[in-house]
C-alpha cells in the first residue's frame, strides 16, 4: 500500500512539474511574441471649447484636435498637434486662419532619479493664414521650454517654464514673454478618476496699458477631474478662469479678453473633452 502511494505521489509530482514547465515555456513564448510598445502614439480630442493658458481660442465654441508623437528610447522626441480655432480671424489678423498647428521636439529623461523626468524642448505655434490684413502682427510664435516632472506615489506633476523667441501670439514687441506652469494630478484610486489642478502665469513683454489692468500679463487656473475608461479613452471635465479684467481694453478682439460677441475670453467657464489615444 505504501509503495503504491509513493508511486502515485511521484506520478502526480512528475505531472505537476511537467505542467509547470509547459506553462513556463508557454509564458516565455507568449512574452517573446508580445510586440514591443510602439514609439509612435496618436491622439484625437473633441472639446466644447478650446482653452489655452486660460484664454478661449475658439470663441467658446467646440473644437476638434489631434496629433502624434514619436519618442525614442534615448529620450529624444518630436511631435505635432493641431486644433480648430477662430481667434486669429476674430481678431482681424487675417480673413481666414481656422487651424493652429504646433510642431515640437526635445529631450525627456529621468536625469535626477526614477520618476523625475527632466524635459527640454522647442515649440513652434504655426497659424496658416490667408488674406492677412495690413498692419496686423504675425501670430506665429516660437518658444523654448524646460520642465521638471515629479512622481510621489499617486501624485504626479510638473513645473514648466516657457520663453518666447519671437513676438507672442500677435502682440507687438513681445519677444521675451514667458509662461510659468505648475500642474499637479492625484490618482484617487477610485473608478479610474484622477483629480487635476493647475495655475499658470503668462507674462507678455513690452505691453503696458492705462486703465483697468496695468499690463497684458495675467494668471490662469484650472480645477478638474479625468476619468480613464481604459483602452486609451478618457473623459475630462474642468472649471477654468483667469484674472483678465473685462472692459480693461486688453486683448481687444485678439488673443485675450474680448471675443467677437463681447464675452470675456479669459472668463471663468466649464470645459469638457473626450480623448482617444492610439
Amino acid at each position: 500500500m505504501k509503495t503504491i502511494q509513493k508511486t502515485a505521489i511521484s506520478a502526480a509530482a512528475v505531472a505537476l512539474l511537467t505542467g509547470l514547465a509547459c506553462s513556463s515555456a508557454f509564458a516565455e513564448e507568449a512574452a517573446a511574441e508580445a510586440p514591443e510598445p510602439s514609439p509612435v502614439t496618436a491622439n484625437v480630442t473633441v472639446t466644447n471649447n478650446y482653452i489655452y493658458r486660460g484664454i478661449t481660442q475658439s470663441n467658446y465654441k467646440p473644437a476638434v484636435q489631434g496629433g502624434f508623437d514619436y519618442a525614442h528610447e534615448s529620450g529624444f522626441y518630436i511631435g505635432n498637434w493641431n486644433s480648430s480655432i477662430s481667434w486669429v480671424s476674430d481678431a482681424k489678423i487675417a480673413t481666414s486662419a481656422p487651424v493652429e498647428m504646433d510642431f515640437y521636439g526635445g529631450f525627456k529623461k529621468d536625469l535626477i532619479a526614477e520618476g523625475f523626468a527632466s524635459d527640454f524642448g522647442i515649440l513652434q505655434y504655426y497659424y496658416p493664414t490667408s488674406g492677412t490684413i495690413a498692419g496686423s502682427i504675425n501670430p506665429n510664435t516660437t518658444e523654448l521650454y524646460v520642465a521638471q516632472n515629479a512622481t510621489f506615489g499617486p501624485v504626479t506633476g510638473f513645473l514648466k517654464f516657457s520663453y518666447a523667441l519671437s513676438n507672442t501670439f500677435a502682440f507687438a514687441n513681445s519677444t521675451g514673454s514667458s509662461y510659468l506652469d505648475l500642474t499637479g494630478n492625484y490618482d484617487t484610486g477610485f473608478w479610474g478618476i484622477t483629480a487635476n489642478a493647475h495655475v499658470g502665469m503668462q507674462r507678455i513683454a513690452g505691453q503696458y496699458y492705462q486703465g483697468g489692468q496695468a499690463s497684458a500679463s495675467y494668471t490662469d487656473w484650472k480645477l478638474g477631474l479625468t476619468k480613464d475608461f481604459g483602452g486609451g479613452l478618457s473623459l475630462a471635465a474642468a472649471y477654468v478662469g483667469t484674472n483678465v479684467k473685462q472692459g480693461s481694453g486688453l486683448y481687444a478682439n485678439t488673443y485675450g479678453q474680448s471675443t467677437v460677441n463681447g464675452r470675456n475670453a479669459g472668463g471663468q467657464t466649464g470645459l469638457v473633452s473626450l480623448t482617444k489615444t492610439f
